[in-house]
């Protein structure tokens, strides 16, 4: 073992030794996929377990156990502040908006004031918690997957994925012509690098979610370095100085410096996960982008290190992710007589990813939320039909509007047999989506924002803590 990595484990493991005498702390990350809706999540998440008046099925909250709630500085004093503070005021400020996304790792530390239940509420006094939120790009999560695999592996699986895409036709010209086994040209590599960007930007506007390398959507400060100037190249191994050998370093290069240490810094410090899902869109843009999401989900939970941990592991400094929510976000374009299809199609999405982690001993579940509700319910008529429908703001023109979605199946194969079989589209059915901007609030003393089941997901995230 390396001195880096035996130091490593020693700082892991006083660590670990020195939790049991300080206040304990659950990490909780929260990522997901294109426009999931991450960072109103913790916005909300976290007004509401501050002002719990919308909370009733957090069980500490309505047993009075929750004592208090407080913003405190986060400990990673080199990880930017999640900002908390700017989100909250853009979704509820006068004219409310939606705030920016996530483009990077940021982190938030609340801390609990907490009153033992029963007898031991008695006897003891208040305890403290910490909930160390860690919101991280799903983008990112994808990356992890690369770092078991070889660039030729992964080169022939990408191009054989894009080869039916019109998102893909771009990059695909630009290969033409081009020798993985001519000399290596810098241009040449940073043309190649630029079109692939390109069809990963396109791709996930299209709907699909598997668009790694995830640097290349959110490059920062690595914009124009050779870790990111790579692209998949058709052909079998070549010798050193030609362009498909060195595009073979760079993608080395790419994991060792960019996705391993965003696993050992950040994931693999967390022991909660919330996998935000925009399914909804991914209906909306068909049956190849529901099956991309599919794997995706397959593909992120292989991520995880999923399962119990013992206290003796505890002691050392073992992380396990021992709950793991899949949320289905934007329940709120769709009335409630249908959210329960929603969450049965979530749950069918991710059933291959939820047996593996089932099998490793995790809590796992799927849910239909929305973390901000941005509609209110209402029943239509149209061409002689009853429709259940939701009204909002348009995010567009700001004007008030009625919507409806269209019917999810009751029975969630009729979405995912299609998509398995490549279908190029919907049978007999059309789901439409609506971009809705957030509603005008009036908060009332000890009420968070409006929500759908947030109180649902922080119970099964935190509850058993609480």
């Amino acid at each position: 073992m390396a001195l880096s990595g035996i130091t490593d484990t020693i700082g892991r493991t006083i660590e670990g030794l020195a939790q049991p005498f300080s206040d304990p702390v659950i990490r909780l990350g929260v990522t997901g996929l294109s426009r999931a809706g991450k960072t109103v999540f913790i916005t909300a998440l976290v007004a509401n377990l501050m002002d719990r008046g919308r909370m009733p099925a957090l069980r500490a909250a309505a047993e009075g156990r929750i004592l208090s709630a407080f913003l405190q500085p986060q400990p990673d004093d080199t990880v930017p502040r999640f900002d908390y503070e700017a989100h909250l005021a853009a979704l509820t400020g006068p004219e409310p908006h939606w705030p920016e996304s996530t483009r990077a790792v940021s982190e938030l530390r609340l801390s609990f004031r907490l009153r033992e239940a029963g007898l031991l509420g008695s006897v003891r006094g208040p305890r403290t918690l910490h909930l160390d939120i860690v919101d991280y790009p799903g983008e990112w999560l994808l990356d992890l997957g690369l770092i078991g695999r070889g660039y030729g592996d992964w080169a022939a699986e990408v191009l054989g994925r894009i080869a039916g895409r019109a998102e893909a036709a771009g990059y695909l010209a630009a290969l033409q012509g081009v020798e993985g086994a001519a000399p290596h040209d810098e241009a040449v590599a940073r043309r190649l690098a630029e079109a692939f960007a390109q069809y990963l930007r396109a791709a996930r506007a299209a709907g699909y979610s598997d668009c790694t390398p995830g640097r290349f959507l959110l490059p920062g400060e690595l914009a124009g370095s050779p870790a990111l100037t790579f692209a998949p190249l058709p052909g079998g191994a070549a010798p050193r100085g030609t362009l498909r050998r060195e595009m073979e370093r760079r993608f080395d290069a790419y994991k060792e410096k960019v996705v391993k240490p965003f696993f050992r810094d950040h994931f693999a410090r967390i022991d909660r996960q919330v996998v935000l899902v925009d399914a909804l869109g991914a209906i909306h843009a068909g049956p190849k982008a529901v099956e991309d999401m599919r794997a995706a989900m397959t593909e992120i939970l292989a991520a995880f290190r999923p399962g119990k941990v013992g206290w003796l592991m505890g002691l050392l400094g073992v992380r396990r992710v021992e709950r793991i929510l899949f949320a289905a976000t934007k329940a709120d374009h769709l009335h409630h007589s249908q959210h329960m299809r929603l969450t049965a199609i979530m749950a069918a999405l991710v059933r291959e990813a939820k047996d593996r982690a089932d099998f490793a001993g995790a809590d796992t579940a799927a849910m239909s939320i929305a973390a901000l509700r941005a509609t209110v319910e209402e029943t239509v008529s149209h061409e002689g039909r009853t429709l259940d429908a939701v009204r909002g703001r348009l995010l567009e023109t700001g004007r008030e509007a009625t919507f409806y979605a269209g019917e999810l199946p009751q029975n969630p194969a009729e979405i995912l047999a299609p998509a398995r079989q490549g279908a190029s589209g919907w049978l007999d059915a059309d789901y439409r989506v609506m971009g809705f901007a957030p509603a005008r609030l009036r908060l009332k003393p000890g009420e968070g924002p409006p929500h759908i089941r947030l109180d649902r997901a922080a119970e099964f995230l935190i509850g058993d803590r609480l």
